[in-house]
């Protein structure tokens, strides 16, 4: 490769823009940063005008040297993204969706329909305020190229079908599908509808591309109810609404908005319901009794689907006589309320399909449909692979999936404001350690767990079979999905200290148990230091077992006798001292009242602050200094280490972590967790001047 070649490369880098100008908005932002940040790719033709050797020489261009054709073709395949858009159309899919639960299935659903894809998506969801926040959460973390997400308030429709009587499941958001027309913007034209509980074995342009086949007339397309519901011959005396023939299921559903709003369907529905109802009384499958009412008596408007587009799977299905090879099946409706328990002679095929779906790692869906360089990738190219430490650095530009409240959580705030939020993080190794906590602290949990998709599930069957866990609404599970090879532990405990909702958090560790009534006593002690008003940070002073078996110390006079007896210990007073050894465990022992401690370097106690305390730092991954680096910060805060005299917490053992073994192993692991610790400390300086200066020195003598 000739040094011309080389001078060309950056001028290129320069034309790329003007060749997006045409292409996706997507493409063209992301080449905005290529002019506005690398000053570098502005100055190279300069620096290779006047010294071609040198440019041959410097390590960027190098690797342009050596790997030109992988450059080439990425810039090719975004040139040609436009022709790519053209071909693939956008397609909009809407979703009503409310609740804990359901936010679960929609990400099962959405997992199917994303792996299959070669188009653009337009995901429209109703939520509830709860799955709002959930899914909201989700996709902003989830990252996933070419996919928008709108969110429409289903609280706002509630009005339009509270007034039918419904006697399904899904209660009034089984009704909410019937309101889209009103709900979508007035300018989207086509809507492909789906169930939460839908599986896609294709991919979902096949069944957009039916839009075209529709005939001037029709608005809506429905596969036919594969059970006899409609029949009406299910059992005596059973009275289904009135259906064409079988009737059809409104599981998946083509919406032609368009011709719906021009024909006045908001009208029509509402006159089919109204007069139905005065014989029917209720519904019994919701929107699709009233959809079927409607079709009977407009059978013109219907576009009916090949079966194969909603194999339903419901107690009295009969969708085997759909298909004759499972290679058929498309779309897959898990409409009974059994869900993956139903019966169905080929029900372990379609199990087997949604659990490789509920378990498939969401980070292998987030690759370029078009090939054009996200943010995220032009930044991680901006780091230099010689770097020793750059796995630590790639780790802070990594964006890690976050599924908040997985399970059921229900909090009502405390009236007096006093309320305190446990607040922890933990992975699966640590996932016993779960109904301990809950015996010892009654109060509200906020827990950030680092599992992959496969261990999400195991943990949700871990703890839907739980007495104890099921009884306990107001503990927030929130999931952190794994990326990486390091554990991004201050990242899962902000995700943790975020999701509480209490005025106030004890921050810990998910090895730890807190005394029995340390929730009552924390929340009285709030308000006799005055922490609304003061900036304090309330040091529960920790200990440490070496019995996998305790009796746990009911009081501290218990504790102090089995400290005595050797049965317990002042946390890693063997390993690290440093570590605890400010709490002043010897005043302790005869303290009757708070006292305050001065902050010493290394020192890392558990405490209780304000909810709005700063974060952790998130460059810390793995072991070491993680806890260190946010004591700090509450010290540059100004913040009051007060140690409470009447409060303990006992850690439980447990193997060493994958992460200090890599500490203890590896001596470049060492090495870059000091070079962290150098620019945390530079970082500081630059927060908070030269009060921060006595930290570095502190460093420095150790």
């Amino acid at each position: 490769m000739s040094p011309l070649s080389c001078l060309l490369y950056p001028v290129s880098c320069l034309m790329y823009p003007v060749s997006c100008l045409m292409s996706p908005v997507s493409c063209l932002l992301s080449y905005v940063s290529c002019l506005m940040s690398p000053l570098s790719c502005l100055l190279s033709p300069v620096s290779c005008l006047l010294s071609p050797v040198l440019c041959l020489l410097s390590p960027s261009y190098v690797s342009c040297l050596m790997s030109p054709i992988s450059c080439l073709l990425s810039h090719v395949s975004c040139l040609l993204s436009p022709v790519f858009c053209l071909l693939s159309p956008l397609i909009h899919v809407a979703c009503v969706c409310a609740g804990h639960n359901a936010t679960r299935d929609v990400v099962t659903l959405v997992k199917s329909v994303l792996f299959h894809r070669r188009n653009p998506l337009h995901f429209h969801f109703i939520t509830d305020t709860v799955a709002n926040q959930i899914l909201s959460a989700l996709f902003q973390s989830w990252m996933v190229p070419s996919v928008q997400v709108s969110f429409y308030d289903a609280d706002e429709l509630k009005s339009e079908v509270s007034w039918i009587p419904n006697k399904h499941y899904s209660g009034i958001y089984g009704l909410m599908k019937l309101t889209l027309t009103k709900a979508l913007p007035a300018d989207l034209s086509k809507v492909i509808v789906l169930d939460t509980d839908i599986t896609f074995a294709t991919d979902i342009a096949e069944l957009w591309g039916i839009f075209r086949k529709f005939t001037d007339k029709q608005v809506i397309g429905l596969v036919e109810n594969q059970s006899d519901w409609y029949l009406g011959n299910l059992w005596k005396n059973h009275k289904p609404w009135p259906a064409l023939g079988r009737g059809f299921n409104t599981g998946v559903i083509l919406l032609y908005l368009e011709r719906l709003r021009r024909i006045g369907w908001e009208q029509m529905w509402r006159l089919t319901a109204e007069r139905e109802l005065m014989s029917m009384l209720s519904t019994s499958l919701a929107d699709q009794d009233i959809f079927n009412a409607f079709i009977k008596q407009n059978p013109v408007l219907v576009h009916q689907l090949p079966c194969f587009w909603n194999v339903q799977l419901s107690d009295h299905t009969r969708s085997e006589q759909c298909y004759t090879e499972v290679s058929d099946l498309k779309v897959i409706h898990w409409n009974s309320p059994k869900k993956l328990r139903v019966k169905n002679k080929h029900v372990e095929f379609f199990r087997n399909l949604y659990l490789t779906f509920l378990e498939y790692d969401g980070n292998l869906l987030r690759r370029e449909l078009f090939g054009c360089p996200s943010p995220l990738q032009n930044a991680l190219e901006e780091l230099d692979e010689d770097d020793q430490c750059y796995d630590f650095r790639r780790e802070r530009l990594t964006v890690h999936r976050v599924h908040l409240n997985f399970l059921q959580y229900e909090y009502t705030p405390a009236p007096d404001g006093t309320d305190v939020t446990l607040v922890a993080q933990l992975s699966m190794d640590r996932l016993q350690m779960l109904e301990a906590i809950c015996k010892h602290w009654d109060g509200p949990i906020s827990l950030a767990l680092y599992m992959s998709d496969a261990e999400a599930q195991q943990f949700l069957r871990y703890a839907q079979a739980s007495e104890v866990l099921k009884n306990r609404k107001n503990v927030g599970y929130h999931v952190v999905y794994k990326e990486g090879q390091f554990y991004p532990v201050n990242l899962v405990r902000n995700v943790a200290l975020r999701n509480a909702k209490t005025p106030y958090v004890f921050l810990t560790d998910v090895d730890f148990l807190p005394m029995y009534g340390l929730y009552d006593y924390l929340r009285r002690t709030v308000v006799h230091l005055d922490m609304a008003h003061t900036k304090k940070a309330l040091v529960v002073p920790a200990f440490e077992t070496l019995r996998y078996r305790l009796s746990f110390p009911k009081s501290k006079a218990e504790l102090l006798s089995m400290l005595d007896m050797g049965t317990l210990y002042t946390f890693r007073y063997h390993v690290w001292p440093k570590g605890h050894a400010p709490t002043n465990y010897a005043k302790w022992r005869t303290a009757t009242t708070p006292y305050k401690v001065e902050w010493e370097a290394d020192f890392e106690p558990y405490v209780v602050v304000r909810r709005d305390c700063p974060e952790y730092d998130q460059r810390f991954v793995g072991f070491g200094w993680n806890k260190v680096s946010h004591v700090l910060e509450l010290d540059a805060q100004e913040f009051d280490l007060v140690v409470l005299p009447n409060a303990f917490m006992v850690h439980m053992p447990h193997a060493p972590s994958f992460d200090i073994s890599k500490f203890r192993s590896s001596s470049s692991y060492r090495t870059c967790l000091n070079t962290l610790k150098d620019e945390f400390h530079q970082d500081l300086s630059r927060k908070y001047g030269s009060a921060a200066l006595k930290y570095l020195t502190a460093q420095r003598t150790i």
